[in-house]
């Protein structure tokens, strides 16, 4: 399987370079949270750093400051081989910003890739270019990325998946509240309180 998603940008390859350089880092302009999970590495870009964002795990392989970025996929994870991001210079002020995976899928990859993964994962790609043009640029030369319907559909069945064990929680806390009025202590310390599982 081969999939390659690319956009030339108007700015200089060292402009985008500086950009890839913070991925993963407090001050990373290019992943593009908060609208999708975040990109978190164990020990930033060196080699050997694990992490992924979201189910999908994977390892910092390679590492060319400023200009490539290639991640092996865990084996736990269905899909052999890997992903990177690469900065091409197309002249003094423009260059390209290309993402490749390269790999074989197996198990149930093989139907959760062309199935749900896949649209997921160039969605999540047209908004990082979208983020690199607006940090290298000030702005976009065209239209920000829109998700499609299918996209926007797995999205809200993730979303609703992800706050159903919250909402139960929650109201078990709630039935697990004393009612006012009753004898029990009002002690803060004995409440069941809600909590974000995400």
């Amino acid at each position: 399987m081969r999939n390659v998603q690319q956009r030339s940008i108007n700015a200089s390859a060292d402009r985008l370079g500086a950009l890839l350089d913070r991925v993963s880092t407090a001050d990373d302009r290019l992943w593009p949270t908060p609208s999708w999970p975040p990109l978190v590495l164990d020990a930033g870009l060196t080699p050997g750093s694990r992490g992924g964002h979201g189910p999908i795990r994977y390892s910092v392989a390679e590492y060319e400051p400023g200009r490539r970025l290639r991640f092996s996929f865990d084996p736990e994870l269905g899909l052999d081989g890997h992903h990177e991001l690469v900065i091409t210079a197309e002249g003094s002020d423009r260059s390209r910003l290309t993402h490749t995976i390269i790999g074989t899928t197996r198990g149930r990859m093989k139907i959760l890739w062309p199935l749900l993964i896949r649209w997921l994962h160039e969605a999540l790609m047209q908004d990082l270019f979208d983020n690199a043009e607006r940090a290298a640029t000030g702005r976009l030369s065209r239209r920000p990325a829109r998700w499609s319907v299918w996209v926007r559909l797995l999205r809200r069945v993730r979303s609703a998946r992800r706050r159903a064990p919250e909402a139960a929680f929650n109201g078990a806390a709630l039935r697990a509240q004393p009612a006012s009025g009753s004898a029990e202590p009002d002690d803060v310390s004995s409440r069941a309180e809600p909590r974000s599982l995400c």
